[in-house]
């Protein structure tokens, strides 16, 4: 039971890592442990399937530096693989005289990020979109919708046709590191390998201590809460509707988002998450709460973000509160309308300090390498992210 590579996670992270590995070392052994009992079934099979085109990022980051490659390589990947997509773009609309402010700077950060934005008045907003009012809008042409569990799929099979292994089902329980070799422990087994490559998502931390390292971050999960429309409504926009972000806040805002199927989703909002997992209406889990409750970055970035974090909440409970955020660029939508829809979980990484780590971390040892945070949109990059990964372990052990 000795491979030269094993990779935690089958979210679309851990696929690409796995797809590029095979691609570059043919000849060596490699296998994908899952412990769920499907492929993608948690922050990959809950996202709103965008392609985004790296609107927002710090230039030079890995995230805008990911994301730019990203989108090419996705509308590749879905060509090559006959995976449908829809390269629709996006529209960022200023509700009022305060967010049509923050459009010069959104414009100016697409042109640093190589995008070609276009600025709308709102009069070509009302052509372009006669459901949608604002006082002007940046058109993103490059954004588009995806199905990633399809492209999930797609990558374990030719993971697969590669003689990659898989198998789910596969819980972690144990990882032990020593100068020539690796160690990792199942509930029936104990399977060897040269390297391990740790995608883990919302449980990253939790592995990254079952292995001994020293964290300074926690995983804190916020819960995304969505709305499908009636399908009457399908054909109420033609493109990815965004407002203008708060800039003092980490979150995109409540969207309304066209699906690869023809349906539009409204979401997600932002509220604190008491179950890493815990996609159902009411979400509760002892050890989750235990492990936020008990760490300090948890408090203070509660204490920075307090006013916005309740509103979350009345928002989450009050359906009309959660309505008006969208009805303030699509006033047509009713609470008729709002139908529901699956949640999703964002695993974010908190430091100690209550700094919510805004890019992509990686944690290394001689022979291992965790992905500590992997924000959004870490599904638009998971191929350039793959390739990156594949590449810091290329002169690893083995």
């Amino acid at each position: 039971m000795k491979f030269d590579f094993i990779i935690i996670g089958g979210g679309i992270i851990g696929l690409s890592v796995a797809w590029h590995l095979k691609k570059r070392y043919r000849n060596k052994k490699l296998l994908l442990l899952e412990k769920e009992s499907g492929l993608a079934q948690h922050q990959t099979g809950h996202n709103s399937g965008v392609i985004h085109a790296g609107v927002y990022y710090q230039p030079g980051s890995l995230k805008a530096r990911f994301c730019k490659e990203g989108l090419t390589a996705s509308y590749e990947f879905c060509r090559q693989h006959h995976i449908p997509c829809q390269q629709t773009g996006k529209l960022l609309v200023a509700s009022n005289e305060n967010e049509r402010r923050r459009l010069n700077a959104l414009f100016e950060r697409c042109l640093e990020n190589n995008l070609s934005p276009e600025q709308i008045s709102p009069a070509r907003l009302r052509e372009l979109e006669p459901e949608i009012t604002g006082k002007g809008a940046i058109l993103v042409r490059e954004s588009g919708i995806v199905d990633y569990v399809g492209i999930c799929r797609e990558m374990a099979k030719q993971i697969r046709l590669m003689e990659g292994e898989m198998q789910l089902s596969t819980p972690v329980t144990g990882i032990t590191e020593s100068p020539d070799r690796i160690r990792i422990q199942t509930a029936d087994k104990t399977l060897e390998a040269n390297y391990l490559i740790i995608c883990a998502g919302l449980m990253a931390d939790r592995l990254a201590a079952m292995q001994g390292l020293a964290n300074n971050f926690r995983i804190i999960p916020f819960r995304g809460e969505y709305f499908r429309l009636q399908s009457q409504k399908n054909f109420i926009i033609r493109h990815l509707i965004y407002p203008i972000p708060d800039p003092a806040l980490p979150f995109l805002g409540v969207h309304l988002t066209k699906m690869i199927d023809g349906s539009i989703i409204v979401g997600p909002n932002a509220v604190q998450g008491w179950k890493r997992e815990g996609y159902g209406k009411f979400n509760f889990n002892i050890r989750d709460t235990f492990e936020t409750l008990s760490f300090p970055g948890f408090w203070r970035l509660s204490g920075r973000h307090l006013g916005s974090g309740l509103r979350e909440y009345c928002n989450s409970i009050w359906k009309r509160g959660y309505l008006a955020q969208v009805r303030k660029y699509c006033p047509g939508i009713t609470l008729q309308d709002m139908e529901s829809y699956p949640a999703g979980v964002r695993a974010q990484a908190v430091l100690r300090d209550g700094t919510m780590v805004d890019d992509f971390l990686f944690k290394q040892t001689a022979r291992s390498l965790h992905v500590c945070n992997a924000p959004s949109p870490a599904a638009t990059s998971a191929i350039p992210i793959g390739k990156h990964i594949c590449g810091l372990v290329q002169d690893g052990p083995g």
